[in-house]
């Protein structure tokens, strides 16, 4: 049993505002629910007819039925939803489903409909999906609550559909019933009053009817909550991700590095690091379920792909489009190699991807022998229909292979179609392009790839005591990093100038000049940083250049290297989040940021470095000495631990510079202290 078995596994359905009149909603969503095998009650409180089956209210509705309604269906106005609502629960009524639009996200009046309807659910206990959405569908139920034309027609299948978007949710339907695909349960959440997300998910968790789930995101207020509700799911099922807002720089953060993470960022972090398979339109993400419904592959952190192409054009645009993702289409061995020599001409490509010259009738062998390389985990093949030459459907399923298949068919529209959509019933994800046929191929490496390093063990560290509450100096900050085994430079701290000039003569130059101040974030802005000095007359004409301030802080200056940014704050939403950015303008130009929730693995930290588009800096790029790895996710697993403490609300390394060595050195430091009464609350909004 669910907790949402009475939405979405109803006995019996009451229509609020069903009407006779054609376009009404109420008439709409009456005919959409015709074909349900439960009693519909239709209730029109303003022209009850009850010869034509009509009621005044739920109660008389559920008093001729003979039994009361799990699920109530509102097509009536938002000022009165929430009083009708109220009847209907004292009726015995569990769930609803409210289309109308005038709540919250109409303002004004708007909100004070949505506040009385969040009353009725916080006092009776009902279950509201929406307001403002179109509904949803369970074509396995033959249940369709929704005033979509044409919805009621779609096919039962393997595929749900959990969209903040009614509109949303009805077009990924339709598209997935082009694509051959049918559908388990479709759900538009609207305002989310009450069902959110996560708990569509959880309730899908329980569905063994469902073999894959497409998640479209607007906001993610639930935070943690969704993320956790994504992990579960994906123990059974695969679940692909669509975030919106990739436009929206949002505020989150004051510091540089925050300013960086979009939210976003932080909502695709997120979801990616509980499991989902990130898209970046409805395209893929029609594709991605598709290929997921059908096949998936066990854990893998980097499955290798075998390429067969029958026609050699679009065969490169795959292998092309596959490589540039990161996707690992590896050589073949030798002995597979020489066994694709004795099938196929001496002038064709024969190691990955393998050329067929055309569709041949060796086609079966082909397949099976790349499949059964070592090195390949699953096996694409792309080829145009060509009857003559081979029946190409027939020698795919033929095929006897060691690993999944994926195919690209192209051909005339309508035979291509049918042959796709045999193929899918056959347990072999097809697509119409290279591009989607890169789509599925991707979506079944990301999610293997996804349970390692979800299944990865989380990194406990033992975080130093945060210093009292009160503004945090540089000098403090640092000491707290170097608790952490995190090396900072040498350091004097100098109450005037005299002490100054003393700490120079003990560290020896260059060394770099910085006023204390912890009120003075940004201290460069102010010119309170003065580098590069030998002597004492340089030292004296870079006091005389910089602000007062209560102390000065001398260093020794470190050798020139690369530089990283390193910083955990707390969002709003998901609570502690770790960033990894390339210094300098790389971070704030190119946004050249990788993000990951706290705490983590060390897997998950030691992979940060590889998502920047500037890694070759740190790595070795031009025979420098590249960053020694496992300091740099040491140093990230340190900096995610001050999260434990909800004294901190934020902490940022700017820059971490990599030295000659590969050691790495926090050069500025900043840690920011959270409000008691800030303290305590939930991450989750």
């Amino acid at each position: 049993m669910s907790a949402l078995d009475a939405l979405f596994a109803p006995r019996a359905v009451a229509v609020l505002g069903a009407s006779a009149t054609p376009g009404k909603l109420g008439a709409a969503m009456a005919d959409s629910l015709a074909s349900f095998p439960g009693a519909v009650m239709k209730v029109n409180s303003g022209r009850p007819d009850r010869d034509r089956g009509f009621f005044p209210t739920v109660g008389e509705a559920a008093a001729s039925h003979g039994i009361a309604p799990d699920l109530v269906v509102s097509c009536i106005p938002a000022a009165v939803t929430a009083g009708a609502l109220r009847e209907a629960a004292a009726v015995g009524a569990r769930a609803a489903l409210v289309c109308a639009v005038g709540f919250a996200e109409a303002g004004g009046d708007g909100a004070l409909h949505q506040q009385a309807l969040a009353e009725v659910v916080r006092d009776t206990g009902i279950r509201v999906l929406g307001p403002n959405t179109s509904g949803f569908l369970a074509p396995h139920r033959r249940l369709t609550a929704s005033f979509v034309p044409g919805a009621s027609d779609l096919e039962p299948g393997p595929v749900a559909v959990v969209a903040a978007s009614g509109g949303v949710n009805h077009a990924l339907a339709f598209a997935l019933a082009e694509a051959g695909v049918g559908l388990r349960l479709g759900v538009g959440l609207g305002n989310s009053l009450d069902v959110t997300q996560g708990d569509v998910l959880n309730h899908l968790a329980e569905d063994d009817g469902v073999r894959a789930v497409a998640l479209h995101v607007e906001t993610a207020a639930e935070g943690r909550r969704l993320t956790e509700a994504v992990r579960h799911l994906t123990d059974r099922v695969p679940v692909v991700a669509l975030v919106v807002g990739r436009s929206d720089i949002g505020d989150f953060a004051r510091s540089h590095t925050g300013a960086l993470a979009t939210s976003w960022r932080v909502t695709r972090t997120a979801l990616r690091q509980a499991g989902a398979v990130l898209v970046d339109d409805e395209r893929d993400l029609v594709d991605a379920v598709t290929a997921l419904s059908r096949v998936r592959l066990p854990a893998n952190p980097r499955p290798g792909i075998g390429l067969v192409t029958a026609q050699a054009g679009p065969g490169l645009l795959l292998t092309d489009d596959l490589r540039s993702h990161g996707i690992q289409v590896p050589p073949l061995v030798e002995r597979t190699v020489k066994e694709l020599r004795e099938l196929l001409p001496a002038l064709t490509y024969l190691n990955n991807p393998v050329d067929t010259g055309r569709p041949s009738p060796v086609l079966t062998q082909v397949v099976e022998r790349v499949s059964e390389d070592p090195g390949i985990d699953v096996t694409a093949v792309y080829g145009l229909l060509e009857p003559t030459a081979v029946d190409l459907p027939a020698a795919l399923t033929a095929a006897r292979t060691a690993t999944p298949l994926v195919a690209v068919v192209g051909g005339p529209v309508e035979q291509a179609r049918l042959t796709r959509r045999g193929l899918g019933e056959a347990g072999i994800p097809c697509a119409a392009t290279p591009a989607s046929g890169s789509a599925m191929v991707r979506a079944l490496v990301e999610d293997a790839a996804a349970r390692t390093r979800r299944d990865a063990v989380l990194t406990a560290f033992d975080a130093p005591a945060l210093p009292p509450l009160g503004p945090v100096d540089e000098h403090t900050a640092k000491g707290v990093l170097g608790d952490l085994g995190i090396r900072t430079p040498v350091r004097r701290v100098c109450a005037d100038p005299v002490a100054a000039h003393a700490a120079l003569d003990e560290l020896g130059g260059p060394v770099v000049v910085k006023i204390l101040d912890a009120e003075i974030l940004h201290k460069t802005e102010v010119g309170g940083v003065q580098i590069g000095i030998r002597t004492h007359d340089e030292l004296e004409e870079a006091l005389v250049r910089m602000p007062a301030s209560p102390a000065l802080l001398v260093e020794q200056m470190a050798p020139a290297g690369p530089e990283l940014i390193v910083g955990v704050r707390r969002d709003p939403v998901f609570g502690p989040v770790l960033a990894l950015g390339a210094g300098g303008t790389a971070a704030e130009i190119l946004g050249d940021v990788s993000l990951r929730l706290a705490p983590l693995s060390a897997n998950e930290a030691h992979a940060m470095v590889d998502e920047l588009a500037t890694r070759q800096m740190f790595l070795g790029a031009r025979d420098a000495t590249p960053v020694d790895r496992a300091l740099l996710t040491h140093v990230l697993l340190a900096v995610a631990s001050l999260a434990a403490d909800d004294a901190m609300a934020e902490c940022e390394i700017n820059p971490l510079r990599v030295l000659p060595d590969g050691d790495v050195v926090a050069l500025d430091a900043v840690l920011l202290l959270r409000d008691p009464r800030d303290q305590g609350g939930s991450d989750d909004a």
